[in-house]
Formats: structure tokens, C-alpha cells, sequence
């Protein structure tokens, strides 16, 4: 499904909403990696509306993962803060086992996390976080994943179209390790289609008001200015949002399915 026309968009996202707000997620569980801001927070928060019960990993932001915890909470659901890295295997571990002792299973897992832009950090952290985090945190919550689970993989055009489409240079090694790692999870879909579980790619271009265009714009100013120009308009927040709930829900796509927010060209 590829959806370039954001006006278009926001009203199909809205009539897919109101279909999720009756109860369609009720009881459901999700985990959202890298929930505490951004594109995290408003999915958690989009999940919680229609029902479900969200376990917000975090790495750092304590303050704003409760933040939306309290929203989350508002909504009369059950918010879950759970602090850990995914590229730590052992902390990893530990929230799959609270989320185990807290609700007994996963039904939605939102592989949103990701990075790779940061300073300070070895040079092959882009793909120990975008690649074998990924992989690793599939790994981890597959035993909590029932038949009808389902998988949701974020990821950005720049990186979904990488060796297709030029990259600008600061983002190639996000670009690289978000492909690698996409690419990865899409060889395991015949082994979780044999578990009854689905993979979902949702791939969005430059989102407004995200870190990655506020990054990619200090290093070349103009850039988001130009970007929208050439687009037309720029996917928000909450445009982005809805996408990643709506391919966490909707029946009708199918494993490996990618749906495009925002202009591919």
C-alpha cells in the first residue's frame, strides 16, 4: 500500500481509527521499543486509544516514558515502563520476563527504535543497533508471540530504498544497517509465518519535527526546507503514527508487506 497523498492519507487514517477505537485492540498487548518520544510515544499512545496495553521500552528518558505512560493510563489502559537498551542483550531479556510476568504474552511487537547518527559511539554501532538489535529483540519475544501475532518493522525511505536512491553521506551508515536489518527480518518471515506470526515494513520519508531530519539538518541546513519543497508536504507525527498502528492491525495485509507514508520519489 503506498500512500504519497498526505491528505488522502489523513482521511483514510482517520476512518481506519474509528474503526480501531471500536475495541478492535481491546485486551490486546503491544511493546514498543524506543517509546518515550516522537514517533514511539504517538504510536503508544495511538495503540492505548484503540485498547491495547503498551509496554514502553525506553533507554533513557525516564521522564517522558512516564509521561506517556500517564497518557496511556488516561485512556484506561495498562502502561508498562521498562528501561533497557536493545542493543543489551541481558536488559533485553529482563523486560521480555517482565513483560511475561505482567501480562503473559506479546500480540504486537513495534520494532521503532533505532539510531546510528549519535557521537561518541564505536563505528559499527549503527548496525549492532539497526541489524542485530532488531534481530535479537524478535529473538527475545518470540516465545511471548502467539499465532495471530503480528511484527511491525520502522524504517525511513532513505534506508528502505538504500543502493536504489543516492544517500546523503552523514546517513549513510543508518541507511546501511536499517536495509541490512530489514533485510534480515524479512528472510525470517518463512519462519514466522510457520509460527502464525506476520512481518509488516512501514517505511516513512523525512517525518517533520523527528531527530533525524533535525540532525540531517544541521549538517545541511536547507535540507527539510527542500525535502518538502520537492514533496510537496512532509508526513507528521502523527501521520507517521497511524501508519505503524494500522499495519499492526489491519487483516488484510499480508507478511512482508511495506506500507509507504509520504513521497518515495
Amino acid at each position: 500500500m503506498k500512500l504519497t497523498d498526505q491528505t488522502e492519507y489523513r482521511h483514510q487514517a482517520s476512518v481506519i481509527c474509528n474503526k480501531l477505537m471500536q475495541n478492535n485492540l481491546t485486551d490486546k498487548v503491544a511493546l514498543v521499543t524506543g517509546a518515550s518520544r516522537g514517533v514511539g510515544a504517538k504510536v503508544s499512545e495511538t495503540l492505548a486509544k484503540a485498547g491495547a496495553d503498551v509496554i514502553l521500552n525506553y533507554r533513557s528518558k525516564g521522564h517522558r516514558a512516564e509521561t506517556v505512560a500517564e497518557t496511556i493510563r488516561s485512556h484506561g489502559r495498562k502502561a508498562l515502563l521498562s528501561q533497557a537498551d536493545i542493543t543489551n542483550q541481558e536488559q533485553m531479556a529482563r523486560m521480555m520476563l517482565e513483560a511475561k510476568e505482567t501480562f503473559g504474552r506479546l500480540d504486537i511487537l513495534i520494532l521503532n527504535a533505532s539510531g546510528g547518527m549519535e557521537t561518541g559511539k564505536a563505528d559499527n554501532y549503527a548496525m549492532q543497533l539497526n541489524h542485530d538489535a532488531q534481530l535479537q529483540t524478535v529473538d527475545l519475544a518470540l516465545p511471548l508471540m502467539r499465532p495471530g501475532s503480528r511484527i511491525v518493522f520502522v524504517t525511513s525511505h532513505l534506508a528502505h530504498f538504500h543502493g536504489e536512491q543516492p544517500v546523503l553521506p552523514e546517513y549513510e551508515p543508518v541507511a546501511a544497517s536499517k536495509r541490512a536489518g530489514e533485510t534480515a527480518l524479512r528472510n525470517r518471515i518463512p519462519q514466522l509465518t510457520d509460527k502464525g506470526i506476520s512481518l509488516i515494513v512501514v517505511s516513512g520519508d523525512l517525518i517533520e519535527g523527528t531527530i533525524t531530519p533535525k540532525l540531517l539538518q544541521r549538517a545541511r541546513p536547507g535540507l527539510i526546507e527542500q525535502r518538502r519543497e520537492q514533496a510537496g508536504e512532509l508526513p507528521t507525527v502523527q501521520d507517521f503514527a497511524q501508519a505503524i498502528v494500522d499495519a499492526a492491525t489491519d487483516s488484510a495485509l499480508s507478511p512482508g508487506d511495506t506500507i509507504y507514508v509520504g513521497e518515495t520519489n
